[in-house]
């Protein structure tokens, strides 16, 4: 495994989601041996400011801890948050490493699904980023109303909470069928605490787990089965 790239990993965002992410790149890296496993360096840092607070400011926090990876030794970058992509090229610029988008690969996949319509769990700013990604895909968004996307926002710091019960999921439940509802034909869970709390037997219709995309693809991009992204100069 001499010739794997390392990755560097973003998180804290929350740290659960973190962990979880991080045993889902495990789980995906065919490994016999300790030694077959990817080197993962992880930062994970819960102080990196709200990235739902509209006045905080996480962008030079997110860029120090991209150089801190970079000069640990990684050599390819993922964030396991996905509102934090809104500082994707900041990331990449200021470590001079590719990243490996979320938020593409999970447009992406949501196309492969064959679907014309695809619905978001996410925070407002996820959704933002998902909608320009959705609509390269030749794919429309469908977005939770108003009122539900602030019960979201208040389920989704329950679980930043640890509260992962039979209430919170039965709540998140509600809202992907609520997507389902308007017309989606399949669902991102587009914010990493999402999968904490549902699963794809409480969706009727396909439900693409980004952060699972993410793993896979880190672990394919760092074993050199597809090509790591370009980084803009």
């Amino acid at each position: 495994m001499s010739k794997t790239k390392v990755l560097g990993v973003l998180g804290g965002m929350g740290p659960a989601a973190t962990l979880d992410f991080l045993t889902k790149v495990q789980a995906y890296t065919p490994a016999k041996t300790d030694q077959d496993h990817l080197r993962v360096l992880v930062d994970i840092n819960p102080q990196v400011p709200d990235r739902n607070d509209v006045f905080a400011k996480p962008g030079p926090v997110l860029a120090e801890m991209a150089l801190g990876l970079r000069n640990s030794g990684a050599q390819v970058l993922a964030i396991a948050c996905n509102t934090a992509h809104a500082y994707g090229d900041l990331v990449s610029r200021a470590s001079g490493l590719p990243l490996i988008d979320m938020i593409s690969t999970a447009a992406t996949a949501a196309r492969d699904t064959g679907a014309k319509r695809a619905g978001v769990l996410g925070t407002k700013q996820a959704v933002k980023l998902y909608r320009e990604y959705i609509a390269a895909q030749g794919m429309s968004l469908v977005t939770l109303p108003s009122d539900q996307q602030e019960a979201f926002m208040a389920l989704l710091y329950r679980i930043k909470g640890g509260d992962t019960g039979p209430e919170a999921r039965a709540a998140m439940a509600e809202l992907a069928q609520g997507l389902v509802a308007e017309g989606a034909e399949a669902i991102i869970a587009g914010c990493t605490e999402v999968p904490l709390v549902l699963a794809k037997d409480d969706v009727r219709k396909p439900l693409l787990d980004a952060g699972d995309l993410l793993a896979r693809r880190c672990v394919n991009v760092c074993l050199g089965l597809e090509p790591a992204p370009t980084v803009d100069a």
